[in-house]
């Protein structure tokens, strides 16, 4: 069991590192500096935590946060910054690159014209150079936003579970993060796209929203605490309203103040003060705005509900 969560701990950082590695070689490559390959420094902390974690812990994660997670994102985030400013900054000057949007334009990247048989160690290296310039800078940038989301549900997986988490919960959370990560990816990708030449100022603002709503992923506080509320019903009515539906009241704050919230703000800032307005961003617009209307709809139901059966309490003789 120990090998086990010894490999489990191990692989699943070497997968954070891999692909924070791969943000930082395509930050220097289009780039053209190597100074950029300092940002590998920010693998430090998590290669520090991974030997205290299982020096200390036998590899099993905390129940409330993940380390692993929150630096995995605090090694790739920055990558991700400066490529969709570089990306802002120089839209035009490759117009003839391709999407992977088709199965043909992908055959055509990964086909060379050329026989890799007959190709020597340095013609190879400039055949897949040549492969790497024919994919458009978003391409890559939205297949690091996909991968990062994709290995932080897979990687709190395949961590092992810290002590009180059940199975059914990781279950749940999981649940919860492919959610999660859905609608941040919606965010960031048809977001971006409105961004107009003039507008810099508005990829500051999606960046900072999507780095906020990212560190939501390492909290594990939405069901931590779920067998607690499913109890709550035979619990005095001392017991206040935070420690009975925690899990609630938790998954709340994140969608009006992470999520959602911030979503919305930036969704109706595109649409009035930078004149964009589109169907999806409609759409969207109202998705949000449905969502925060009905956290605030059910913090209220979770009020009334806790007063009445305080009152019910208060009610009762004392014998």
């Amino acid at each position: 069991m120990w090998m086990f969560k010894f490999i489990s701990a191990t692989t699943t950082r070497a997968l954070f590192i891999l692909v924070s590695l791969v943000g930082i070689w395509r930050v220097a490559w289009v780039k053209h500096d190597a100074t950029y390959w300092l940002l590998a420094v920010l693998f430090l902390p998590l290669l520090l935590e991974m030997v205290v974690t299982l020096k200390s812990r036998n590899g099993r994660d905390y129940k409330w946060f993940s380390p692993a997670i929150f630096l995995f994102l605090i090694s790739i985030i920055p990558s991700i910054w400066i490529l969709e400013l570089h990306h802002q900054q120089e839209k035009a000057i490759n117009p003839q690159c391709k999407n992977l949007d088709s199965w043909q334009n992908l055959l055509n990247v990964i086909s060379p014209n050329e026989t890799l048989g007959n190709l020597t160690a340095q013609g190879y290296l400039s055949s897949l150079n040549q492969v790497f310039k024919t994919i458009c800078p978003n391409a890559w940038i939205l297949a690091l936003h996909q991968s990062a989301l994709l290995l932080v549900i897979v990687g709190r997986w395949l961590l092992p579970l810290g002590g009180g988490v059940t199975r059914d919960e990781l279950s749940q959370l999981l649940l919860i993060f492919v959610g999660t990560a859905a609608d941040i990816l919606e965010f960031t990708s048809e977001t971006m796209s409105d961004v107009k030449d003039n507008s810099q100022h508005l990829v500051y603002i999606i960046l900072a929203v999507w780095t906020l709503s990212m560190l939501q992923f390492p909290l594990h506080v939405a069901v931590g605490n779920s067998k607690a509320d499913t109890d709550g019903e035979e619990a005095p009515s001392e017991v206040s309203l935070l420690a009975k539906h925690s899990a609630d009241i938790w998954s709340i704050v994140g969608a009006l103040f992470i999520q959602d919230g911030p979503f919305l703000v930036v969704r109706l800032t595109v649409m009035t003060y930078f004149q964009i307005f589109h169907q999806m961003l409609v759409f969207f617009t109202i998705k949000n705005f449905l969502v925060v209307t009905l956290n605030l709809y059910r913090l209220v139901v979770i009020s009334m509900d806790s007063r009445s059966r305080a009152g019910r309490g208060s009610a009762i003789p004392s014998v």
